[in-house]
């Protein structure tokens, strides 16, 4: 399709590697060219690299076929991340470099996971916003300190260290923001 078909969410391919479009910036050239020419800011699939390209609106582009399934983390298989299909249990497989940071946030039996899959490889996942976690390990509650709200380190089962407030202990499950990484409160 020609670049000035392409909408925010097409997921296209360039140089041989697969793309989803974010963001799209439009600008008429000056004079009387008249040619447009469209920046797109897209985001490498797998890996979520950012990649600026900017073609004219004549310039060619091959939209690609994203699945996107509903699935759960089922559990992991010596390095791998199997995610189940929601509906028809495939099992998805994904590399530890797939998941990268998002390993923090997964828990046997995640739902709300969507495995987005090209040509019939799963590619990459999306987390729900966020997730419950235990605090395994964080300081006590300083008694008779100020009234202040100062956030101390927590551990969560899954590893991941976070900010938590003071009056959360060992033991309580929490919400996690997988996009900011922070508490979004107890569960």
């Amino acid at each position: 399709m020609k670049a000035s078909e392409v909408k925010k969410g097409n997921v296209v391919e360039h140089n041989g590697l697969v793309y989803q479009v974010r963001d799209i910036e439009r600008s008429a050239a000056q004079g009387r060219s008249g040619n447009v020419t469209f920046r797109f800011i897209m985001y490498s699939v797998p890996g979520g690299n950012k990649f600026d390209l900017s073609l004219r609106s004549e310039d060619e582009l091959r939209e690609v076929e994203l699945v996107r399934r509903a699935a759960s983390f089922s559990y992991r298989d010596g390095e791998a991340y199997v995610f189940l299909d929601a509906e028809d249990y495939t099992p998805y497989q994904l590399d530890p470099d797939v998941i990268g940071d998002n390993a923090g946030y997964l828990t046997e039996g995640l739902e709300g996971c969507y495995v987005q899959i090209i040509d019939d490889l799963p590619v990459a996942v999306q987390l729900p916003p966020s997730v419950v976690l235990e605090v395994v390990e964080t300081p006590p509650e300083l008694k008779g300190g100020t009234a202040t709200k100062r956030p101390k380190p927590a551990r969560l089962n899954t590893g991941i260290e976070i900010q938590v407030p003071e009056y959360i202990g060992n033991g309580e499950k929490i919400w996690v923001s997988t996009t900011t990484g922070e508490f979004s409160g107890r569960a």
